[in-house]
């Protein structure tokens, strides 16, 4: 076990905690196995599917079908580079609408070669154009930078994607110092996108690696740039990652309003029944925590305080 440590956290950044952890984002990808995988979540959980240049985006959507169906609310990420032209984008579309699939999260992809559409906002907005049937659409945003991309230019282009959007959704981050900064700085600068904080779940660290190989070599590359610290840590330590610590660090800004941070996007790198079984259990020892409201209350009814079935016992 690694990185795991605990924080002391004041009873509203517990709470808050809780709230987020109760109903979060659990991102699959469209890998052999990855329906199976979905079981172990719990029933009309939402789940956001990746699109990778070698599984192409008909994976995608396919396996949001399936989740659609098995009772999971899918949230399937199109990628603009691998839409060919407005014909393939409306065949999408309808696709998705004929499997129940009402929501949806746009990236600039990392196909190669693009087709008509070269980046997220070029695809927002024939999207809005075409009239889309989604009622959320979510996009990226990156407080710790891109390895290819200028920070700039990646604010400029949240600014015109806020507009046809919902919600964002933090690119993987270990960092709460750079979270809190860069979500601070964008609030002040008018951008009210609610936040999805995006963290690791439970991680394996030859999984990790096994699974990012398997996506394609251009991610893996992507992966290994953005995280090489990170990377790093998981194969000396030779166990596994879990979040507990950074969802401490970043509970008080979980608690803060003016933060608007919404709900938690767990990478789960398809270790989702690692990832759930951390999840509930996590989420048990936060709820017992929490105080119990009518403990300073008197009790007229008897000698001495009574404790109520729920409390933690000291």
């Amino acid at each position: 076990m690694i990185f795991r440590r605990r924080h002391g956290m004041s009873a509203p950044a517990r709470e808050a905690l809780a709230d987020v952890l109760a109903t979060p984002t659990f991102e699959l990808i469209p890998l052999k196995g990855a329906l199976d995988q979905a079981a172990s979540l719990p029933p009309g959980a939402r789940v956001s599917v990746t699109a990778s240049p070698i599984k192409g985006i008909e994976a995608t959507i396919e396996l949001c079908g399936q989740l659609q169906a098995a009772g999971f609310r899918a949230v399937p990420h199109i990628s603009a580079r691998m839409v060919r032209d407005r014909a393939h984008l409306t065949d999408l579309l309808a696709s998705l609408a004929g499997t129940g699939v009402v929501r949806a999260f746009v990236v600039g992809g990392d196909a190669k070669t693009p087709g008509e559409y070269p980046d997220g906002l070029s695809l927002l907005r024939a999207m809005n154009d075409l009239d889309h049937h989604f009622a959320e659409i979510g996009v990226p945003c990156y407080p710790q930078g891109h390895p290819f991309i200028a920070d700039e230019a990646l604010l400029e282009a949240l600014r015109e994607k806020a507009p046809f959007a919902s919600y964002m959704t933090s690119q993987l981050c270990f960092d709460p110092s750079a979270i809190g900064s860069w979500l601070t700085a964008r609030r002040a600068e008018g951008i009210s996108l609610p936040l999805h904080v995006g963290v690791p779940g439970v991680t394996e660290p030859h999984r990790l690696l096994a699974i990012t190989a398997r996506i394609g070599v251009a991610d893996t590359h992507r992966f290994l740039t953005k995280n090489i610290r990170f990377v790093a840590r998981l194969v000396r330590s030779g166990g596994f990652y879990r979040p507990d610590a950074l969802l401490e660090a970043l509970a008080p800004q979980m608690a803060d309003a003016r933060s608007g941070i919404a709900s938690l996007h767990l990478y789960t790198f398809n270790a989702v029944k690692a990832t759930e079984a951390w999840r509930r259990s996590y989420l048990a020892g936060l709820t017992a925590d929490r105080p119990d409201p009518t403990a300073d209350r008197p009790d007229k009814t008897a000698t001495k305080p009574q404790r109520s079935p729920g409390d933690a016992v000291p």
